[in-house]
């Protein structure tokens, strides 16, 4: 056989290799058994010849965000200087907690800097994470998780088994309280996370006694009212890879978040969109800050008086995006509803019927991601 015949056989090869794996990928699922297996988002952008965007990741735009512009402006959400939150000086910390309050009430987002936790630390956050989404196809799959409520589960999209159309992203979901949990691999994870998550921990049960003052209420009453010293909190890694067609593509649909109080670290990389005066705003993290947001379950204590915010993740078609957020809830059998302070001596009736979170949690994590439905379900309808 000529060298030229070799060349020509060599390339028609890669082709139908090229074909095969973007076939794979438009069909997002290879089948092992019965059960559907899906392809990670990861490997569909690796896949060679992959150019655009295959239609089961073809996301239409929700009629309510068409309308909805992008900011030109660079406007910039609140801070929160932690250090003069927890500061000894009564009039330092009052300060800060009035602020805290603002944010919460106009944006639901701001940002928490000299929060004490290493930047070395954070930075070895998000590189056990990549090496996590480094893993091997079977490797990760090792950690699918078959309930919502399993410790830790990794996959695609957000609900693969309900979402009409797949989203630009991967995920590893593990609870690290009350209990602690983690992936075997890498092997240097559990010991980065179990120190990282303990001290973010720290951090949001201070925020989350600012904004139990700022709503009016004494410092631990939200505290002891959903058992924080059982809360759940959530590590949720999530991989947005470049993507051929980012326009065409969403990274997370527009949603709010369950829980109290979300903080959010990044590679560097933007992506993250806000709602907020009838516009999206592009957030750009200050370098060594956490990004926090109010949860639904802040809006459901105050009856409604600070709002969880809409908020997506958009992709680009040049670099790999990392977040890790972690989330912070109540304890997973507590019922949460209203504060009594809230409800004027049963003059003002409860926005919100109290509902235990763990059902909460698997109401929204068991269908599909789609603005505050979840909290329009137990929305009291006759006010």
């Amino acid at each position: 056989m000529s060298e030229t015949t070799l060349l020509q056989s060599e390339t028609v090869s890669q082709s139908l290799f090229s074909l095969a794996a973007v076939s794979l990928a438009m069909d997002s699922t290879a089948l092992i058994g019965s059960q559907p297996k899906l392809t990670s988002v990861k490997a569909l952008a690796e896949a060679p010849g992959l150019s655009s965007l295959p239609s089961s990741h073809t996301f239409p735009i929700h009629p309510n965000d068409e309308q909805l512009p992008v900011s030109d402006t660079n406007e910039s959400i609140p801070t929160v200087d932690f250090s003069l939150l927890t500061s000894s000086n009564p009039d330092e910390r009052s300060k800060m907690i009035q602020e805290l309050g603002n944010a919460c009430q106009d944006w639901g987002f701001f940002m928490v800097t000299n929060h004490g936790v290493p930047e070395s630390l954070m930075n070895e956050m998000i590189e056990a994470c990549r090496q996590f989404f480094e893993l091997t196809e079977e490797e990760k799959a090792e950690y699918e998780g078959k309930h919502v409520l399993d410790p830790i589960r990794s996959g695609t999209s957000f609900n693969a088994s309900v979402d009409k159309v797949l989203y630009w992203r991967d995920y590893l979901k593990i609870f690290q309280h009350p209990e602690f949990h983690s992936p075997s691999k890498p092997p240097a994870f559990r010991e980065i996370a179990m120190e990282y998550s303990k001290r973010v921990r720290q951090v949001a049960k201070e925020l989350i006694r600012g904004i139990s003052q700022s709503l009016g209420l004494e410092d631990h009453y939200i505290e002891k009212a959903v058992n924080l010293e059982k809360s759940l909190q959530i590590m949720i890694a999530n991989l947005y890879p470049p993507c051929p067609q980012p326009e065409l593509a969403m990274g997370l649909p527009t949603h709010s978040d369950h829980g109290l109080v979300t903080l959010l670290i990044q590679n560097g990389i933007g992506g993250l969109q806000v709602q907020h005066n009838g516009k999206w705003v592009n957030v750009h993290p200050i370098p060594n800050s956490f990004l926090a947001n109010i949860g639904d379950h802040v809006e459901i204590l105050g009856n409604g008086k600070y709002k969880s915010v809409l908020h997506r993740a958009v992709v680009n078609n040049r670099d790999v995006r990392i977040s890790i957020a972690l989330s912070n809830g109540p304890a997973l059998d507590s019922a949460i509803a209203p504060a009594s302070k809230f409800l004027g001596d049963g003059r003002t009736p409860p926005a919100y019927r109290a509902m235990k979170y763990k059902e909460y949690v698997e109401l929204q994590q068991s269908n599909k991601l789609d603005g505050k439905s979840c909290l329009e379900r137990i929305r009291n309808t006759r006010i």
